[in-house]
C-alpha cells in the first residue's frame, strides 16, 4: 500500500452495515442520453449483466411506461437476469400537479415494472416548479409526499432525486431544503441532492451537503453531472461532508460531457477511503467492466481514463523509467493490479537504459543487465524515430528490433525478392486493385498474384497466397485497424508516410509500424512485421 491509500476522511469499513454506503449505478438512463449512444434491450440486459458482476449495490434500468423499450428491459431483467449483487431500480416522476400518486399512470406504471426500488424525481428549485411544472411550490411538496407514501405503502423502496438542488439551493436554500424534509418525512429512505447543471466545485458541494444533512436529518446522496469537469471531485466532496450514496455511470457516459465516473468514484472510495463498497475481488475486475461496457455502447475505451484506460499506468519518460526500476511506487499512485490494469513502459526517443530494460522485461526478452547491448538499442531506437517510427504505438514491431538485436540476427520467417501493387482506374468508373509478391520460405520460391479491396489489401492477400502452404496459422490472422499518418516533409508531396497496423489472431491482438516515402511501401514494412510477429507468438520457428 502506497502512503496516498486510505487517508481520506471518510476512512472506514462499512462492511459490517450491509446498507452503509450505496453505490448506485445510472448508466442505463443518464449514460443513455449521451450522444452517440444507442442502446437496445439487448444492450441494456448485457450492461446491466457487467454491472452486477462488478458489484454494485443498484442499477437504475429506465423509466418504466416512458417507452416500450424500457418496459420491455424490465420485463425481461426480471425473467432474464439472476442479479447476485444488485437491486433493480425503476426511475419516474411524482404524480402530475392536482391529481393522486394511486391514480396517476406513471406511478402506476412504475410499480407495474417489478423493481424493488423506486427513484423519483422531484423538483427542488422554486423558478422549476412556477415555471416547468406550472404549478405552486406548496403543491409541488404535497406531490413529492402523495408519491414517496403511497408507493413505500406499496412496499416499495424509494429515494427521491432532488432535481437542480444545487441552483435552487442558490436561488432559495429555504425551499430546496424543504422538498428534502418532505421526502425524507414521507419515507424516502435517501434523498439525493442533484447537480443536474453540472456548475459546482467541491468546496461548495461539501459546504451544502453539510448544511442540509444537519439541517433536515435525511440520509443524502450525490448525483454530479461534469459540465466543470469536477463531478468526481464533487461527488468525493459529499461524501467527505456525509452524503452515503454515490450516483455514477460507468466511463462517466453521459448527457452534454458525462456524469460522475463509476470507477474512480469506487476506486477513490476502497483503496483511498478504505471504504468496502464492492464485494471482495471486484475491484479487480474494475478495467474488464470498463472495456466490455464499452464495447457494448459501441464505444472506443478511453486509453487515458484514470485507473482503467491502457495509458493509466504508461511511463515514457526516462528519468521516471529509471525510478520504476528502483520502485514502481515512486511514479504511481497505487498497484495497477489492484484495479486489473497493468504497468507499461512507452519506448520512444525519450527512452533510456531504463526504460529498455524495463519493456524487455515486460515482453519476456532478457537483456541480462548488458549495458553496452541496452546502449545500443537506445540507439537504434532514436536512429529510428528520427526517421519516423514510433514504438510506443508499435509493441510488436519493437519487440522484433530487440530480438534482433539480442540474437545479432532478425527473426526471418520468408525472404523478399520483390513485389507491387497495381492500382487500375477504369473507364466505367470502377477501380481494380491487385498485387504480386515474389519471396522465398524454407528454400523455395514463390510467386502468387492476389486482387483486393485496396492496394494494401491486394499485397496482404498476395502475402498469405503465398504463404499459407508453409503456414496455416496465418489463416487466423486479421488485419483489424490501419492507420496512415503523412510526416512532414521538407519538400511536399516526397513527405515520409508512417503507417501502423492492428493484427490480431482472434486470441491477441498486436500493432506494427512501418515508415517510407509512399504509402504503400509502409504498409508492406508494417505487413511483414505483423506476420512475423504473429508467427512467433504461436511457437513457430524461423525458416530464414
Amino acid at each position: 500500500m502506497t502512503t496516498t491509500e486510505a487517508t481520506g476522511p471518510a476512512a472506514q469499513d462499512p462492511a459490517a452495515d450491509a446498507d452503509g454506503f450505496h453505490v448506485f449505478d445510472t448508466t442505463l438512463r443518464d449514460g443513455a442520453q449521451r450522444e452517440g449512444i444507442n442502446l437496445t434491450v439487448a444492450d441494456k440486459l448485457a450492461i446491466a449483466r457487467h454491472l452486477d458482476d462488478f458489484g454494485v449495490g443498484f442499477i437504475e434500468g429506465g423509466w418504466p411506461g416512458a417507452n416500450p423499450r424500457d418496459t420491455e428491459f424490465f420485463a425481461r431483467a426480471r425473467a432474464e437476469i439472476d442479479f447476485k449483487h444488485a437491486k433493480l431500480v425503476a426511475f419516474g416522476a411524482t404524480r402530475r400537479a392536482g391529481g393522486s400518486a394511486a391514480q396517476d399512470p406513471q406511478v402506476r406504471a412504475l410499480l407495474e415494472s417489478g423493481a424493488p426500488v423506486i427513484t423519483l424525481v422531484a423538483k427542488s428549485h422554486d423558478r422549476h416548479v412556477e415555471l416547468a411544472l406550472r404549478t405552486t411550490l406548496d403543491e409541488n411538496l404535497e406531490m413529492v409526499r402523495d408519491t414517496v407514501s403511497h408507493l413505500v405503502a406499496q412496499g416499495r423502496r424509494v429515494f427521491v432525486d432532488c432535481e437542480h438542488f444545487f441552483d435552487g439551493y442558490r436561488a432559495n436554500a429555504e425551499y430546496a431544503k424543504s422538498v428534502v424534509r418532505a421526502a425524507h418525512e414521507a419515507g424516502a429512505d435517501v434523498v439525493i441532492l442533484c447537480d443536474t447543471n453540472g456548475g459546482m466545485l467541491p468546496a461548495q458541494v461539501t459546504a451544502v451537503v453539510a448544511t442540509v444533512l444537519a439541517d433536515t436529518g435525511a440520509r443524502l446522496g450525490i448525483h454530479a453531472q461534469d459540465d466543470t469537469g469536477c463531478a468526481v471531485a464533487n461527488t468525493l466532496a459529499a461524501v467527505d461532508a456525509g452524503a452515503t450514496h454515490v450516483q455514477c455511470t460507468a466511463n462517466g457516459y453521459g448527457e452534454r460531457v458525462g456524469n460522475a465516473n463509476l470507477f474512480p468514484v469506487v476506486a477513490a472510495l476502497e483503496i483511498k477511503y478504505g471504504r468496502r463498497v464492492l464485494p471482495e475481488g471486484a475491484l479487480a475486475e474494475m478495467t474488464r467492466i470498463s472495456h466490455a461496457i464499452a464495447e457494448v455502447v459501441n464505444l472506443t475505451p478511453s486509453t487515458h481514463q484514470p485507473y482503467v484506460g491502457v495509458s493509466a499506468f504508461a511511463h515514457k519518460a526516462g528519468l521516471h523509467a529509471s525510478a520504476i526500476k528502483v520502485d514502481p511506487d515512486l511514479y504511481q499512485h497505487i498497484d495497477p493490479e489492484r484495479v486489473g490494469n497493468t504497468m507499461r513502459m512507452l519506448v520512444s526517443d525519450m527512452a533510456g537504459r531504463a526504460s529498455i530494460e524495463l519493456k524487455g522485461k515486460e515482453l519476456g526478452v532478457d537483456l541480462g543487465g548488458d549495458r553496452a547491448l541496452i546502449s545500443r538499442v537506445v540507439e537504434r531506437v532514436k536512429e529510428r524515430e528520427l526517421q519516423g517510427y514510433t514504438y510506443e504505438a508499435a509493441d510488436a514491431s519493437f519487440e522484433l528490433l530487440l530480438r534482433a538485436e539480442v540474437e545479432g540476427r532478425a527473426r526471418k520467417y520468408f525472404r523478399t525478392e520483390s513485389w507491387r501493387a497495381i492500382v487500375e482506374d477504369r473507364p466505367d468508373g470502377t477501380h481494380a486493385n491487385e498485387a504480386t509478391v515474389k519471396l522465398w520460405a524454407k528454400g523455395e520460391r514463390i510467386v502468387a498474384t492476389a486482387e483486393g479491396n485496396g492496394p494494401v489489401n491486394a499485397l496482404d492477400r498476395a502475402l498469405r497466397v503465398a504463404l499459407e502452404r508453409f503456414y496455416p496459422q496465418l489463416a487466423k490472422f486479421e488485419l483489424v485497424d490501419y492507420k496512415v499518418r503523412i510526416l512532414e516533409g521538407k519538400h511536399g508531396t516526397e513527405s515520409t508516410t508512417r503507417v501502423l497496423i492492428a493484427t490480431t489472431d482472434g486470441t491477441r491482438e498486436w500493432s506494427t509500424v512501418g515508415v517510407a516515402p509512399n504509402v504503400i511501401a509502409a504498409s508492406w514494412q508494417a505487413l511483414e512485421d505483423a506476420f512475423t510477429y504473429g508467427l512467433l507468438h504461436v511457437g513457430v520457428e524461423p525458416a530464414e
